[in-house]
């Protein structure tokens, strides 16, 4: 349990960042990218995966031009595509295989594309600055009340050769944990309530498959944490590792059910 608070505490500055907004949240935004990038690519080496480091610090760069400048989604695919041309220059040289290459582009994806999208929430709704909070919201209740249900409750294993010490009652009260914190979130800041609860329960499951996700990927490659970033809690994939889920669900959650 302290090892959760110091990993919570750890987060303060990123929710100062999210509500100053601007360059700052920009600049924070490329910081978290790289280290996460950084992080995944250097935990497929263990698997003599050698993934394109600089392709993806790049594109890490890019995300603050695309902020400053308020270019769409779809500028970040133009230049994925752009850099995967470059990348192939790589293959054709045998300096790197396919399995580099397609590690490279599984992070710039998964990573930086998906966690942009907490700047998106921010940028592109007016209410941008409230819902961006549903996406941490849904994170961490149902983490917390995942890990709360699980301890007191679990039985069941929910997919033990992927995360031994999940249950079936856990995810349970994951869920329910989600759903009652944004309805909560949504009666003090007067959202509608009914889209909040759909999407409380079905971002509390996306934000379990991210979780198992990156679970799977430490397993495969055989390390316990992506980083020592956060004090007793590992890196930033670590910590974010169903954030990075969450974020685009939520988004384009708010443009079918709220917007």
């Amino acid at each position: 349990m302290l090892t959760r608070i110091i990993a919570a505490l750890a987060l303060v500055p990123l929710f100062i960042f999210l509500i100053i907004g601007g360059l700052p949240l920009y600049i924070a935004e490329i910081a978290i990218v790289a280290i996460a990038l950084h992080e995944f690519y250097k935990a497929f080496q263990t698997k003599n995966i050698n993934p394109l480091f600089n392709v993806g610090y790049i594109f890490a760069g890019y995300l603050l031009i695309k902020n400053i400048y308020g270019l769409g989604i779809e500028y970040s695919y133009a230049v994925a595509f752009v850099l995967f041309v470059i990348s192939i220059t790589y293959l054709l040289r045998c300096k790197n295989n396919i399995l580099d290459i397609s590690v490279t582009f599984l992070g710039i994806f998964y990573v930086a594309i998906f966690l942009d999208y907490i700047v998106l929430t921010i940028r592109d709704f007016e209410l941008g600055h409230l819902y961006v909070w549903i996406i941490f919201i849904i994170s961490f209740a149902t983490d917390t009340f995942a890990y709360f249900s699980g301890y007191l409750f679990g039985k069941h294993k929910l997919i033990p050769k992927v995360s031994p010490k999940k249950t079936v009652e856990g995810s349970i009260g994951g869920i329910l944990g989600s759903i009652v914190c944004c309805v909560v979130f949504g009666y003090i800041f007067k959202l509608q309530i009914m889209p909040l609860v759909i999407i409380g329960l079905i971002g509390s499951v996306v934000a379990q498959f991210g979780d198992l996700f990156a679970s799977s990927i430490k397993r495969y490659v055989g390390i316990k944490d992506y980083g020592k970033l956060i004090p007793g809690h590992g890196g930033i994939l670590d910590r974010f590792d169903s954030v990075i889920l969450v974020a685009p669900f939520v988004y384009y959650a708010i443009m079918i059910f709220i917007k």
